[in-house]
């Protein structure tokens, strides 16, 4: 586990600083904490069959500007990403997600992006929605917020049109929920913004996300300030970085994604919650905001650690999901494997 100390922040967050040498920056080569592989609410059996990991409580990443005083409010959710398949690691994660939502409450979903695999739907009526989605979390009787995925706009992840359907089918689930490509929501105490990183991938509309996010943010008090996407900023699993995806530099790289994360986002969201690499990470702050990547919904891929980002944990094991508890100025994570297991808990307080 790595030592943690704690610096407390008169202006907004209480600041943790890792006590071992760490660059700043996405994709340095210091030196790396791998993982430490060691509105309804109902209730139902007893604690999980595995402890968790803990790093206990500490403060997130020293922002500066942003929100302190976040208000009083109790927020619950899961977050999961590239989980479309209609396979049966999707079908294990949802009842899994079943069991903890049962035991500790779900006000929603976060679903992460590339939810239909392995191309999109060619419309609103598309089949894949019943097979890859609404069948999948029948039992799960909560929204999901969706983000889209590369996956979701076609073979090359551009095909514009696609999310139209997606945006559509909003219509016809109870479940389903997507307004638009961006767009935000407030729940009791903390904002949520949804982004579209396959568009930014692609510095497609890159300057309409830059508004929205300018107008959508401003003035906000008294609030948690969450984003979720689908790529990540910084990641260790095959994809990486931003800005070094795949291990390539400039469009195909990821360059749009990083620039756009460095000003709008670093500082200016607590937390950001993405997928697209399929495995579980917790990584250590960068930039005033967390990172915490929850893409293994459905499969796994492997985690290479090419960008050597330093971690609280991370998981390519086994299928799993992230549960949050936002009470009041204290965010709680806890990341469950497809059977209901806690495997890692963390808490940051403002």
């Amino acid at each position: 586990m790595r030592r943690m100390a704690c610096i407390f922040s008169s202006v907004a967050l209480a600041g943790c600083t890792d006590t071992s040498p760490l660059d700043s920056a996405p994709g340095g080569s210091s030196t790396t904490g791998a993982a430490d592989t060691s509105s309804t609410t109902t209730s139902t059996s007893g604690p999980p069959a595995r402890p968790p990991t803990s790093e206990g409580t500490t403060g997130a990443a020293d922002s500066g500007g942003l929100p302190g005083n976040v208000g009083k409010g109790e927020v619950r959710f899961v977050a999961l990403g590239d989980a479309g398949e209609g396979n049966e690691g999707q079908a294990a994660v949802a009842q899994g997600i079943a069991t903890v939502c049962a035991e500790r409450g779900c006000d929603f979903a976060l679903y992460l992006g590339d939810n239909i695999y392995d191309v999109g739907v060619d419309s609103a009526m598309d089949l894949q929605f019943d097979q890859k989605f609404e069948v999948p979390y029948a039992d799960l009787d909560f929204p999901f917020y969706v983000a889209m995925g590369n996956h979701d706009y076609g073979v090359l992840g551009n095909e514009w049109n696609k999310g139209d359907y997606a945006i559509e089918y909003s219509t016809y689930s109870d479940k389903w929920t997507l307004p638009a490509a961006t767009y935000s929501f407030q729940q009791e105490n903390v904002h949520f913004v949804a982004l579209d990183t396959a568009q930014l991938f692609w510095d497609h509309d890159t300057d309409l996300q830059r508004q929205f996010l300018a107008e959508d943010l401003a003035g906000l008090q008294d609030t948690w300030i969450i984003a979720f996407g689908h790529h990540p900023y910084i990641s260790n699993g095959k994809h990486g970085n931003a800005g070094h995806y795949e291990g390539l530099g400039g469009l195909i790289g990821g360059a749009t994604v990083q620039e756009f994360f460095e000003s709008e986002i670093c500082g200016r969201a607590h937390v950001y919650l993405c997928g697209h690499d399929h495995d579980r990470q917790w990584l250590l702050s960068q930039c005033g905001t967390e990172f915490l990547v929850s893409g293994a919904g459905a499969k796994l891929t492997e985690l290479p650690r090419r960008d050597e980002n330093p971690t609280h944990w991370d998981n390519n094991e086994i299928e799993g999901f992230l549960w949050v508890e936002i009470i009041d100025d204290s965010f709680t994570g806890v990341f469950y494997d497809r059977d209901g297991n806690a495997q890692f808990e963390r808490t940051l307080v403002l």
